[in-house]
């Protein structure tokens, strides 16, 4: 997810890597911080894979600052990344929130909508954080309150999510939607 965000925000503008590592910082936060000793080989690999460029730019100080850009080859790399994206980008929460925030790059609406969809039948089918004899434990079955919690929370959420990805389809131009 890291690369997914450093290309997606240079599809956006070029950015020195400061202002990049706080714009990852504002889009996952507390859940799962990115730290120089991720962000900077992360960079490292984009920069050899040929998907940034980096230029050096006079500082505000005495230093230079070091700019990144997207290539041509990091614009087809995120199209396809959003276009495509794994399993795990599709069924974990917050890796999916980083999906949508670069998904507006996609240009065809339908491109869009099948990303959408994916999601949708992910939360279509049932599942919980617990089980019991192979069958998922609903909210009010929970032996103890946060568990209950848990489960209510997350029912709620996905609840509201299900209404968003149905009206968020309707809108997609396109043909109906079943």
């Amino acid at each position: 997810m890291l690369e997914l965000s450093i290309l997606g925000f240079l599809y956006e503008e070029p950015l020195h890597g400061y202002e990049l590592k706080e714009r990852i910082k504002g889009l996952t936060g507390h859940i799962r911080p990115v730290s120089d000793g991720a962000l900077y080989p992360a960079i490292a690999r984009l920069v050899k894979a040929g998907a940034l460029e980096q230029r050096t730019e006079p500082g505000s100080g005495a230093a230079p600052r070091r700019i990144l850009s997207l290539t041509d080859t990091g614009r087809t790399d995120l199209l396809a990344r959003l276009r495509h994206p794994k399993d795990a980008e599709i069924t974990d929460g917050q890796r999916f929130f980083t999906l949508l925030a670069f998904l507006r790059h996609l240009p065809d609406p339908a491109d869009q909508a099948a990303v959408l969809k994916r999601r949708q039948v992910f939360l279509d089918t049932p599942a919980s954080f617990f089980y019991r004899e192979g069958e998922p434990v609903r909210a009010e079955q929970a032996g103890d309150p946060f568990r209950r919690g848990m489960l209510r929370i997350a029912r709620a959420a996905t609840a509201e999510e299900k209404t968003w990805l149905t009206e968020t389809l309707d809108q997609l131009p396109g043909p109906p939607r079943p």
